[in-house]
């Protein structure tokens, strides 16, 4: 044999070890629980689309950071994010769908940037989307937040702030400060004042050609703040100077009633006139979600309502709200800070047979795996030890001896591996006993925060 190739991952891309897989994917099954208990329909789309198709709408930052190259004759491009291709999709398939049309997607997209700690190249993305044909109601983005809420709870996590904004409240005060030619500029550098700081968002608006008054005004209006009802009775104050303004305020209004509705608590959601979403996408409602512990990671769930997500590909028009987590950026903080549990989705039981006739063992197992326990049967001739040793290390909850003694009683001696109590009795009264403690280790959130 040659010289051996070392192996080794591409900088930017995740490869988890098994233990660590288990607890990601616990959080996938978690947030795919959730979105389908809201009537989320599940979607799958190609990793590689025709570079045409992918990139009818990119431009700037997103060109350069494809991953695009030819095959023969065909020029492809890997997935840089989820709602493209949902765009082509409901385009697509516009006649065989039912609209509103509610999907989840999780799965991987591609960007080539700077591969630093906790951004990568090649990561996963937890999307859900409403989208409507011709309209859909505002209480649709009032739903979103309790989505949301429902996610972070469900995975153990309720020191966090669900922060709502809208896009034509900021357009319609930046119109009545005579500033809407300039306004998507505006909207990206207010986006980016709690990176900067009010000093340099103003330096940047006067730049662009603000006035000192009006960067003034500007920072006063984003610094707006109270309970819900506070912020929109401030925010009245401004009415009757700009119609988009105005129609900004009551869906926010709507919004946030809508949200107390979905007994979301108040502490886990405010109006934030401070966020923007960069983004020239959105249109009206926008959502950032930070974990109040850790505000320095920034977002980690955030999204909005869009006007016409389809427009590069039909002219049927498809407005639409919708959501993205990072999952894996959102899973290697958690898993970084310490936040995540162990996880027992792997086998309950590990099946140690003691004798070198194995059809009592194999017997075993099947019978527990039909009664719901997932079982693994060591095969292997090895010391005691070292067989006991293979549970441990893999966080099997318990261990079933078969011996001469077991197999002439017709019965299993079992082993709880946390508290070490050891029982011998027949399966059947086994069974109850590891459904039970599968039951509330599923039942554990999986993540833990002091």
């Amino acid at each position: 044999m040659g010289n051996k190739v070392t192996p080794r991952t591409l900088s930017g891309f995740m490869e988890l070890l098994p233990q660590e897989q288990l607890k990601f994917d616990k959080i996938v099954r978690t947030l795919q629980d959730v979105y389908a208990s809201y009537g989320f329909l599940p979607l799958d789309t190609p990793i590689l689309e025709s570079s045409e198709v992918l990139l009818a709408k990119a431009g700037g930052e997103t060109e350069k950071q494809i991953y695009r190259f030819n095959k023969g004759d065909t020029d492809l491009a890997m997935r840089f994010d989820l709602t493209v291709p949902l765009a082509k999709y409901v385009a697509k398939n516009y006649s065989s769908l039912t609209f509103p049309f509610k999907r989840f997607q999780i799965g991987k997209v591609y960007r080539g940037e700077r591969a630093q700690k906790g951004r990568f190249r090649e990561f996963y993305q937890a999307d859900i989307d409403i989208i409507g044909d011709t309209k859909l109601d505002i209480m649709n983005d009032a739903e979103v937040p309790s989505i949301i809420y429902n996610i972070f709870t469900s995975l153990g996590l309720d020191d966090f702030t669900i922060r709502i904004n809208n896009r034509k409240v900021l357009s319609g005060f930046f119109e009545i400060l005579d500033l809407s030619e300039n306004v998507t500029d505006i909207l990206r550098i207010v986006d980016k004042i709690e990176k900067i700081g009010p000093d340099a968002v103003a330096k940047e608006l006067e730049d662009l050609g603000a006035s000192s008054e009006q960067c003034r005004e500007i920072l006063k209006f984003i610094s707006i703040s109270g309970s819900t009802q506070q912020v929109i009775e401030q925010l009245r104050a401004y009415s009757n100077k700009s119609a988009v303004f105005d129609a900004g305020v009551d869906e926010q209004e709507a919004v946030a009633n809508g949200i107390a509705a979905f007994n979301v608590p108040e502490k886990n959601y405010k109006i934030d006139l401070c966020i923007a979403r960069g983004l020239d996408y959105y249109t009206g409602t926008v959502y950032e979600t930070t974990f109040n512990k850790h505000p320095e990671i920034g977002s980690i769930c955030s999204g909005g309502r869009y006007d016409n997500l389809a427009e590069y590909y039909t002219d049927k028009k498809l407005p639409g709200v919708g959501i993205s987590i990072g999952l894996t950026r959102l899973f290697y903080i958690l898993s970084t800070m310490g936040y995540l549990n162990a996880s027992a989705a792997g086998p309950a039981v590990l099946v140690i047979p003691m004798t070198s006739d194995l059809s009592y063992a194999i017997g075993t197992a099947t019978a527990m795996r039909a009664a719901g326990v997932p079982a693994q049967i060591y095969f292997e001739q090895k010391k005691f030890k070292h067989k006991i040793g293979y549970a441990d290390k893999l966080g099997i909850p318990f261990a079933a001896f078969i011996g001469e003694d077991e197999i002439a009683a017709g019965k299993v001696t079992l082993k709880n591996m946390t508290t070490g109590e050891q029982v011998t009795q027949p399966l059947d009264a086994l069974i109850p006993v590891i459904l039970e403690q599968l039951e509330k280790s599923r039942e554990q959130k999986i993540i833990t925060v002091d």
